[in-house]
């Protein structure tokens, strides 16, 4: 993980190393905050339909438990 110091300093280095396909990531305080990856051209327009056949929607998948119903409208059980 590079700071944002070195990362600001060695910038044009970081580039190059993404360029090769690595993933750089930045950091502030020791915490990861941003990543630097390669750039990957747009594929074109998305077709509906992908997941067809793939995903299942449950029967009941529009019926809400009660008591996840009455913690919406404030209740406690």
């Amino acid at each position: 993980m590079e700071n944002i110091h070195e990362a600001k300093t060695h910038f044009s280095r970081l580039v190059e190393r993404v360029m090769r396909g690595e993933e750089v990531v930045i950091g502030k305080a020791g915490r990861p905050v941003a990543r630097l990856v390669p750039y990957v051209e747009d594929r074109g327009p998305r077709v509906p339909g992908g997941w067809e056949g793939r995903v299942r929607v449950a029967d009941d998948f529009d019926e809400l438990p009660e008591e996840v119903e009455a913690a919406f409208r404030g209740e406690r059980p």
